[in-house]
């Protein structure tokens, strides 16, 4: 085990400190699920660990039907997968926490964790982003806000400045004949990095036209993306099986996988492709 500083902040203002102090070289361990393995893997240098567990409010999670689900950073994935109003209302974020590792994982692992690890293939991202999800950051002093799909500049880097945490994330309530849906494909049942998912947020008039549609894609470009071309070519129509194999086309093509071990990108554009048309139509068939 390699020596480093480890701190114990007790207040958001005194965690924003030690991380300016360390200059971009502290770690933050709430879930620990990722760090510890990597420090004790050698997988990862750190000069300094801040536990931010100390801070109170940070593990709270609050639902109301006018403003929607707020959790904070400490939030564990555990607590996602059983909560009534995220499976309720938020049942592809539901369904991510429960790919994410294993269920002892999922005990310690926090929500918050696995967006800032920035990986493209991370469970929660997609649904997260098909739900609108507003992120929190602060340094102690103030805080600002931005669309969780702004947050990611890059595989394991984000929008965080120095001496920011990220205090929580916000999901707008779902409007009235919506229907979410994420579906992960990899190459076991569980235990497993996705391959490919997909997220899908679609909503519905009285007379069947969608009026909003939201599909963000994972593992398939150096960061979570939109299929912006594909939302398009949902809404203001009447979904039927060929809208939905064109939106499932432009899905795939807005795709930008690399090959490595888990699958060659020609594999995984295809499999955009099956997984957007699925979603939909499991999304749509949640719809009364």
């Amino acid at each position: 085990m390699i020596r480093f500083d480890y701190e114990e902040p007790r207040t958001l203002a005194e965690a924003s400190a030690v991380l300016k102090a360390h200059a971009g070289r502290a770690s933050v361990l709430a879930g620990g699920t990722d760090l510890l393995v990597e420090i004790k893997e050698h997988l990862r240098r750190v000069h300094c660990v801040v536990n931010i567990k100390r801070i109170p409010g940070l593990d709270a999670v609050t639902f109301d039907a006018a403003t929607g689900l707020r959790f904070g950073a400490l939030t564990t994935a555990r607590r996602i997968e059983l909560d009534a109003d995220v499976a309720r209302h938020h049942p592809g974020l539901r369904q991510a926490t429960r790919e994410l590792g294993s269920i002892q994982v999922r005990h310690r692992a926090t929500v918050v964790g696995n967006v800032c690890r920035a990986s493209p293939s991370a469970d929660t991202l997609p649904p997260l982003i098909a739900d609108g999800a507003v992120i929190e950051i602060g340094n102690g002093t103030s805080t600002r806000e931005m669309l969780l799909e702004d947050f990611f500049t890059g595989p394991g880097k984000t929008a965080l400045q120095p001496g920011e945490l990220v205090l929580a994330i916000r999901l707008p309530p779902a409007p009235a004949r919506t229907g979410r849906i994420y579906i992960k494909h990899g190459r076991r049942r569980a235990m497993e990095l996705a391959t490919v998912g997909v997220a899908v947020s679609i909503t519905l008039d009285e007379a069947r036209i969608c009026t909003k549609a939201r599909i963000a894609l994972g593992a398939v470009a150096a960061t979570p993306i939109r299929a912006r071309d594909s939302e398009a070519a949902l809404e203001g129509r009447v979904v039927d099986a060929t809208i939905i194999a064109h939106a499932a086309d432009l899905a795939m093509a807005a795709s930008r996988p690399i090959s490595n071990v888990r699958a060659s990108a020609a594999y995984r554009r295809e499999m955009v492709s099956v997984l957007t048309r699925r979603a939909l139509e499991q999304a749509l068939a949640t719809i009364p």
